[in-house]
Order: C-alpha cells, then structure tokens, then sequence
C-alpha cells in the first residue's frame, strides 16, 4: 500500500510540473523565432510523452500491483474461511466425544451399580460359606461361620449357668466339625458342662481327650484340674493324684498350680 501511495504522488507532482512547464515554454516562445519555438515545442513534447509513457507504465505497475494484492487478501479471505471452517467442524468432533464419553461414563456408572447389586448379596453369601481366620484361647486357625456362631453360642450358655443347654451344644459342634480348631476349647467347656450336670465319667472322658490331642494348649493345666476333680467325685483318687501331680511337674507356673498342690497335700 506504500508504494501505491508514492506512485499516485509522483505521477501527481509529474503532471503539476509539466502543465508549468508548458505555460513557461508558452511565453518564453514569443522571445524566439518560430524554428527555434517549434524546437523547443517538439522537445517538451517528447519528454512529455516520454513521462506519459513512464506514468502509464507505473500506473499498470500500480493496477497490477492493487490486483496481485486483491487475489492475496482474496486468498488469504478463503484460507481464513477454511481454517474457520476447520475449526468448526474439530468443535463439532469435540463436543460429540464429550457426548460419547459422558455416554460412556454414564453407562459404566450402571454396570458399576448393578455389579455392586449383584455381587454385595452373593458377597455376603460367601462370607458366611468361607472360611475365615479367628483366634480362640491364643490359638489362631480358619474356621466357618457355623462354627463359630455355635461355639459361641455353647459359650454363652454355660456362662449363663445352662450346663445342660452348654453340654448339647458343645457335643454337637465336636461331632459335625471333629476337624475344627475350635474342637479343643469345646472339649474343655464340653467336660466342665459334664462336672456342672455331675456326667463325671463323660467330664474325664472329654477333658483327657482334649489333654491328649492338643496339650500345648492354653488350657491345658485347667483341663487337668477339672479332670482331677472329676476323679475325686469318682472316688479315683489314684488318677486325680496322677493329674495333679502332672499339673505341678508340667505346668508348675500355671495358675492351676497352686490349686493343685493344695489338693494334692489333702487327697489321702
């Protein structure tokens, strides 16, 4: 655009300076003969068709100069127009993925759903089916829900004082689960329900059996003394002395220790 503008003002100030230029020639030629004005004439003539031809050639300069920038701003108008429409059409793509993906999302969400539906109530299932871990008398082990709600359901039976209800409960969990780790702790509970209810014999029976196959077990020295009491009411004095006396040479830091030596030093 510069440039244009320097060559509309050169061709303006060309034209001023020729039109003077003629009007000065004009007077002067009455001072000179007629050959020498039309030599003169002829000479403005020439260099003023010579600057036409030069104004003629910057003005097509000029004109092709406006078009050449006419088809730029017209080129660069359609590559705007496509970039825009570029633009437009990634928008359009944008907003339906966000569409797709919220879509998506949503859909997840329900499957979550009814996954966590499905799965909670057959989760619970399981946990009641499966065994897990539990620690009676320091003893840890697995065991099965059924288990444990009976053993503990026995427990609160004889701590309520129902030997009898206790002495059904513990017998039946022996017999369904002979594996059980909570088999020892029911022999041991089972043998006391027996003393309570006076089964002196059955007391001996179970609470040697529970000596036998577990006797590093906590209760161990508790399950000798019950025994030893046992035989006392069977008038085994011979066994319960073999009881006690394990008691103190086994277990002699055991808090059935004492008691045991105390027995021990009134059986005849």
């Amino acid at each position: 655009m510069k440039t244009m503008t320097n060559l509309f003002a050169h061709s303006a100030k060309f034209l001023t300076v020729a039109c003077l230029g003629v009007s000065a020639l004009t007077a002067q030629a009455q001072f000179f003969d007629d050959r020498d004005a039309r030599k003169s004439i002829l000479e403005l003539r020439q260099r003023l068709e010579t600057d036409r031809q030069t104004a003629t050639v910057n003005q097509t300069r000029l004109l092709e100069e406006v078009s050449r920038s006419s088809q730029e701003n017209a080129l660069l108008r359609g590559q705007v127009l496509d970039l825009q429409s570029q633009l437009e059409a990634i928008r359009g793509d944008i907003a339906r993925m966000r569409a797709q993906n919220d879509a998506v999302a949503r859909d997840f969400a329900d499957v979550q759903k009814r996954q966590k539906e499905v799965l909670q109530p057959l989760e619970e299932r399981l946990r009641k089916i499966e065994p897990f871990k539990v620690t009676v008398d320091g003893r840890e082990f697995m065991a099965e829900a059924a288990e444990k709600r009976e053993y503990e359901a026995g427990l609160a039976l004889f701590r309520g004082g129902d030997f009898p209800g206790a002495q059904g409960v513990f017998q039946s969990l022996v017999r369904r689960y002979p594996s059980s780790g909570f088999v020892p702790s029911s022999l041991f509970w089972l043998g006391n329900a027996q003393y309570a209810n006076r089964d002196y014999a059955g007391a001996v029976a179970n609470l040697r059996a529970m000596v036998t196959q577990t006797p590093d077990h906590p209760r161990v020295p508790d399950a000798l003394l019950a025994m030893a009491n046992s035989q006392i009411e069977l008038n085994d004095n011979a066994g319960a002395r073999r009881s006690l006396e394990d008691i103190v040479r086994t277990y002699p830091r055991s808090e059935a220790a004492a008691p045991a030596r105390e027995r021990l030093s009134k059986l005849k």
